[in-house]
């Protein structure tokens, strides 16, 4: 198989980091969660009392991707390994805010694009087909219904021990939504040659094969 990247972009709890860890095993490819690049600044954004003060966060701020043979991606942000911290509720309420800070994606595009310069990555997140990797091999822009991803939130903190309440879920989900669709930088829409992949209802099996079938297609 030639060498591709692969952009997945969609909503919240749509099922984008679940599946493109899946598809990026079965292809022996590189998977980045940019999503927990964003929620890593997050996370020192709250470190830092919320300072507003984005350009000197983001100039005193170092961060980084390594792969554990166990424990899978990990980010190291300021030479800590912040990966645990990184889904907490706080961090969940306040990752759309300061990604939607010109400093903060300006910085965290940069860093996408070095990591996909020399092909072979799965990449997920909101923009990733718009704007980090434009000229991606294959597009999938991922939905499911708020209800569903609300339930795959509350699964994923049960897993992680975090409290958390189906209809408040619910409504983070949606406002995350209207916030992310609104932004004036890279806002959360399907690119113009993405394939729409609805997701409610179906396994993640499914889903990991409807995509590794489009790979098929285009080798």
């Amino acid at each position: 198989m030639k060498l591709i990247n692969i952009a997945l972009d969609g909503p919240a709890a749509a099922g984008k980091s679940t599946i493109a860890k899946r598809v990026a095993a079965k292809l022996s490819m590189i998977y980045v969660d940019t999503g927990a690049m964003y929620r890593a600044i997050t996370y020192k954004y709250l470190q830092n009392n919320k300072d507003e003060d984005f350009t000197n966060l983001i100039n005193n701020t170092t961060l980084s991707l390594t792969y554990d043979a166990e424990k899978g991606q990990r980010i190291i942000l300021d030479e800590q390994d912040v990966t645990d911290y990184l889904r907490e509720n706080d961090v969940t309420n306040h990752v759309s805010y300061v990604a939607s800070k010109e400093q903060v994606r300006s910085f965290a595009v940069e860093k996408q694009q070095e990591l996909a310069s020399k092909k072979g990555i799965v990449m997920d997140g909101r923009d990733i087909g718009t704007v980090v990797l434009p000229n991606a091999d294959l597009k999938v822009y991922m939905i499911a219904s708020v209800e569903e991803r609300a339930e795959r939130r509350q699964k994923d903190n049960e897993l992680r021990g975090i409290e958390s309440n189906i209809e408040q879920l619910k409504e983070e989900i949606e406002t995350r939504d209207n916030y992310d669709m609104n932004r004036e930088i890279s806002p959360l829409k399907k690119a113009q040659d993405a394939v729409e992949l609805d997701t409610t209802g179906k396994s993640i099996e499914t889903v990991t094969n409807e995509i590794l079938a489009m790979v098929e297609q285009i080798n």
